[in-house]
């Protein structure tokens, strides 16, 4: 599954409503380690694609979602569950460490 892109109006569509466990990036144009961090997550998209649903929102252009969800620091990875949070990941990290941390959170 590709990744897909979010928006304040989307959000709850696409992640909320999920049937499939999601995982956000909330990203933002300027951001460094959002920029190394993208290829990562879009290979994740197509690895865990039949079990993972991943999508991308811009912080800048997004401002609601990224209040209501408290994000401080990007790029900031949430895990949704039945339109619960269930796992925040904070900054860059290597790729095998990273899907590590979301197969805990699908566990």
């Amino acid at each position: 599954m590709t990744t897909l892109v979010v928006t304040d109006a989307t959000f709850e569509d696409e992640v909320l409503n999920s049937e499939l466990p999601v995982l956000v990036d909330f990203w933002a144009e300027w951001c460094p380690p959002c920029k190394m961090m993208s290829p990562i997550v879009d290979e994740i998209g197509e690895e865990m694609g039949d079990r993972l649903k991943v999508v991308k929102l811009d912080t800048d252009a997004n401002p609601q979602t990224s209040m209501k969800y408290g994000i401080v620091s990007i790029p900031t990875f949430n895990v949704y569950l039945g339109g619960e949070l269930v796992k925040s990941i904070v900054g860059g990290r290597p790729k095998k460490k990273f899907v590590k941390e979301i197969e805990g959170a699908l566990a």
